[in-house]
């Protein structure tokens, strides 16, 4: 399934995504979920509801005649997995960073989280407006301290992130946390697509686009610790609760690391793709006073 959220005449929602149009769950399903961490909470029985519910469908919407929001508007926890692609280590080595032998992880504030194709806002406190394309995990099970044997059973389903970065405050401090948090700085979406659709998380072609132009090109396959690594230290570390997303880091091709740099203006156009999970594509403003 792939399963969104959406706004329609004024009201959050939640439904799927089809190739004849939107299914709208909210009034089909028992208790009316209205966000996407009500569904998910409501297990693998209300996930077969959904399914079925989709297969009997009679209405579609055009997706033109909704807004869609991130899959989870507000997650309880949204953290970013630093140096986690072996191309982007090789090209930061310059740098003086290794190859991580634990992974490494930052927080983004969950208010920097928008829509798939909502505006990037560039600050005004900095030009150093730079891009990442990732996937994304969005827990479906609250969990603790789980193996990596199980770690994969707790996944709700996968996401395009662009992990939208300011690179000067990103190291001001060792957590990056600020550089990485900044208002509409976290989109993700375009939509929540279930494990059943991914055979293999490990194998995903992740491509980022600025202007048309072809910025990074990498795979899941390059990372450093896969995604059942991730989920279990994560775990280890903290309760891990329904809508929880973990991103899962970047390819080589980031924008502060060209030559020279080229930083993110506004009227540029991001997009990110993931196979199998769509993309994202959001365009640079200045940030509104």
């Amino acid at each position: 399934m792939r399963l969104i959220s959406f706004h329609f005449q004024g009201q959050e929602r939640v439904g799927a995504l089809t190739a004849k149009g939107v299914v709208d769950l909210t009034d089909v399903l028992p208790g009316h979920p209205s966000t996407m961490i009500d569904l998910l909470n409501g297990g693998a029985q209300m996930l077969a509801l959904a399914r079925q519910s989709i297969d009997r469908a009679g209405q579609f919407m055009p997706l033109s005649d909704i807004r869609l929001l991130a899959p989870i508007p507000r997650p309880g926890k949204f953290l970013g997995a630093g140096g986690n692609f072996q191309s982007h280590i090789d090209e930061v080595a310059h740098l003086g960073f290794t190859r991580p032998k634990h992974p490494i992880w930052f927080n983004k504030q969950i208010t920097c989280v928008t829509g798939p194709y909502d505006p990037i806002y560039r600050p005004r406190d900095s030009v150093e407006l730079d891009y990442e394309g990732e996937m994304g995990i969005v827990i479906g099970k609250r969990c603790r301290r789980v193996s990596e044997a199980q770690a994969l059973d707790m996944v709700a389903g996968y996401v395009v992130c662009n992990d939208v970065s300011i690179r000067d405050w990103q190291l001001r401090a060792p957590t990056s946390t600020m550089g990485k948090s900044f208002d509409t700085h976290g989109p993700f979406g375009p939509c929540l697509v279930t494990p059943d659709e991914i055979a293999d998380p490990g194998q995903l072609r992740i491509r980022t686009w600025v202007n048309g132009e072809l910025r990074q090109d990498g795979s899941t396959a390059e990372m450093i610790f896969n995604c059942a690594q991730m989920i279990s230290d994560v775990s280890h570390r903290c309760t891990l609760e329904v809508g929880d997303v973990l991103s899962v880091g970047s390819p080589a091709g980031v924008g502060g690391l060209r030559k020279p740099p080229q930083y993110l203006r506004a009227g540029d156009v991001v997009r990110v793709e993931v196979d199998g999970l769509g993309f994202i594509e959001n365009t640079v403003e200045e940030e509104p006073r």
